[in-house]
């Protein structure tokens, strides 16, 4: 099970690209970068770095690491442009690009900018006929497709990207996932163990209904995380609301919940850093005993 970092977008490039080039150095498999142009919740008036940026600096500061988007929203980035920008990337990070794609969810942004966030069937719609682009544009030099809502036409890819994976990010079971069954090299959502193990059988379901062999598709998965040898320090935070899927407890709790994505064939776990405190000795201590915990499922 690969290991790979989430940084909060907020937090300034350099603060970013130092926590990463040290992982880098610690075994880390990769990063990933949120597409959004602002917080959802909490404070939303602080600075969020734009992920084709951020990723394209990545690509120049590292070396080995693997760099994904989690993910690019479709609604406010036209597919074959957004192709060729990740393209580029992975032509200069020497392929080491992952291109994570979801249908668009932020309604803050959309508001914000003033795009267009449509009904969510017409959103899925539409991210359908963007994934179809996208692979498209990755398997040939040139590249045509009429769809409702995106016509190309002998749209130039050069070079063509035929071996760069494709994320596709979400977890609504009746179509996102069908699509991710469909089309994606590499499927996430967020997760915990109880959570993943029925979406997994959701992913099967769909991989027989489509002919399509399960084994064929990485799945990562990601949860917020606090952990602390003091179980008292945790009281508060297990009657919290959480906005997404959660990993409390001590470090043997916390190893225990990778072992179980790890026997459930989670291939990917992705550590956000979201709540892993402020960036100094506390967060490096906190990554270093992550990994620690990690070490025994990591191939």
């Amino acid at each position: 099970m690969r290991l790979s970092i989430w940084p909060n977008p907020s937090q300034p490039w350099d603060v970013i690209v130092e926590q990463v080039c040290a992982l880098e150095r610690d075994g880390w498999d990769g990063v990933y970068f949120a597409d959004h142009f602002m917080p959802n919740f909490g404070d939303v008036t602080g600075p969020t770095g734009e992920c084709v940026a951020i990723m394209g600096g990545l690509a120049a500061a590292t070396e080995r690491m693997r760099i994904g988007s989690l993910v690019f929203g479709n609604t406010y980035r036209h597919p074959a442009i957004l192709a060729n920008q990740v393209a580029t990337i992975d032509h200069m990070s020497g392929g080491r690009v992952l291109f994570g794609l979801g249908a668009g969810w932020q309604e803050n942004e959309h508001e914000a900018y003033g795009i267009e966030l449509p009904p969510v069937k017409q959103r899925l719609d539409r991210f359908e006929e963007a994934v179809q682009v996208v692979k498209g544009l990755f398997a040939e030099e040139r590249f045509s497709f009429k769809g409702e809502y995106y016509v190309i036409d002998d749209a130039p890819m050069n070079p063509a990207r035929a071996d760069m994976s494709l994320l596709v990010g979400g977890s609504g079971e009746k179509r996102t996932m069908r699509i991710a069954a469909q089309y994606a090299d590499e499927w996430n959502a967020w997760s915990t163990p109880e959570i993943m193990r029925g979406k997994l059988d959701v992913l099967r379901r769909h991989c027989d209904n489509l002919g399509r062999d399960f084994d064929d598709i990485a799945v990562s998965t990601q949860a917020l995380i606090f952990m602390n040898d003091d179980e008292s320090a945790l009281e508060g935070i297990r009657k919290a609301e959480m906005p997404m899927p959660t990993m409390i407890g001590t470090s043997q709790k916390c190893a225990d919940i990778l072992g179980q994505y790890h026997e459930l064939g989670v291939d990917e776990f992705i550590v956000p850093d979201f709540t892993l405190g402020p960036p100094g000795p506390g967060r490096e201590e906190t990554l270093a005993r992550i990994a620690e915990l990690a070490a025994p499922y990591r191939s």
